[in-house]
């Protein structure tokens, strides 16, 4: 299995991951981390949260002279810029929508509030790093490619492109749209929410290819359930579908289901509306699924909160540094949590050996 225990918090000393179930031989370096970590650090454009952080990553454990060993692999970020004071007003103002009051309810006021403690999005760069990591296994061992792309920003949706039009155009532009023009009106709706004081969320599409049919296990790990466990575990992520996804409830099944064909002597579904995944098993067929990810809850705009220690209404006004939409930043994220279910699975079906040979 392919196991990953995430740690840290937003203004702890660290962030970091233990990837556990990497089988040995596979080349690694920092690099390889380094750039889908560039992909998610804050302050990297005007669409962004301002907090700068470097985010090296240092690997501690599990590689030996470019190779992983089969231990654990650690690694770990720090981090630097912080401003914890922003965080002393919300301290007993919890924030509409944010776990800030349901974390302190369950660990008894204990938690770390500091910039959401162990509820904010900063924890997602322990996810990319893991999934740097299973990305680079699935690609060289199955050629297996995943593209995610801003498919929708407040209510600006990208048209008429190609899965190759993504795969080109999504890491060009700050809103990681497939188009260049879908990225210039994604931005307009952004900066305006941003000028009122407000914020946007959106909805994420990945494709993934060359994934081979059989992934999956019956009921309690179908692919599909880990899956959505996985992306559900993104701060803000709020639904997940496959795809036709909801649109399924709209159509017949003559509409709806994927027939088979023969095309070269391969059996194969001549549609995909079940999303590459049936009865929780891969078909062979490209994984198509869509993320809803909420607009972020820290906003400028008055809202109602209550007074903890008084116990009665207030308002709230939430300054400091937080993004106006995470769908660009969390792109990478969605790609590494499926990155981590597809290795973990493949490892499972035996399609990855616990030592690769060939270097």
């Amino acid at each position: 299995m392919f196991r990953v225990i995430s740690f840290g918090e937003s203004h702890g000393k660290c962030v970091g991951v233990v990837v556990d179930g990497c089988p040995a031989g596979l080349k690694l370096s920092e690099n390889d981390i380094q750039r889908d970590l560039d992909l998610r650090r804050p302050g990297a454009s005007n669409l962004t949260t301002t907090r700068r952080e470097e985010d090296r990553v240092e690997i501690l454990s599990g590689v030996f002279n470019g190779y992983t060993t089969g231990a654990p692999i650690c690694m770990v970020i720090w981090n630097r810029d912080v401003r914890s004071e922003d965080y002393e007003s919300l301290r007993y103002t919890p924030r509409p929508s944010h776990a800030d009051y349901f974390a302190y309810v369950k660990y008894g006021g204990f938690n770390d509030y500091r910039g959401g403690g162990r509820f904010s999005g900063r924890i997602t760069a322990g996810f990319v790093m893991a999934g740097a990591v299973a990305k680079k296994l699935l690609k060289s061992l199955l050629d297996v490619e995943i593209t995610a792309y801003a498919l929708e920003i407040g209510g600006e949706k990208a048209e008429n492109f190609t899965l190759e039009d993504a795969r080109r155009y999504r890491y060009e532009n700050e809103c990681r749209a497939p188009t260049t023009q879908a990225a210039v009106e994604m931005k307009k709706k952004i900066l305006e929410a941003m000028s009122r004081g407000d914020s946007v969320g959106g909805i994420i599409e990945c494709i993934v290819t060359g994934i081979p049919p059989g992934l999956g296990e019956p009921v309690f790990d179908a692919l599909d359930s880990d899956l959505a466990k996985a992306l559900f575990s993104i701060p803000a992520v709020k639904g997940v579908e496959f795809g036709a996804g909801f649109k399924a409830a709209r159509m017949l099944g003559s509409e709806h289901n994927d027939p088979l064909v023969v095309v070269d002597g391969e059996i194969k579904v001549e549609k995909n509306d079940a999303g590459g995944i049936v009865g929780g098993i891969s078909t062979g067929a490209p994984l198509v699924f869509r993320v809803s990810v909420k607009p972020p809850s820290s906003i400028a705009l008055k809202q109602k909160t209550v007074d903890l220690r008084k116990r009665l209404g207030t308002e709230i006004s939430v300054g400091g540094r937080h993004d106006p939409c995470i769908v660009p930043r969390a792109v990478p994220v969605v790609e590494a949590m499926t990155a981590l279910v597809l290795a973990d699975h493949a490892i499972r079906y035996g399609l990855i050996p616990p030592v690769i040979k060939n270097r």
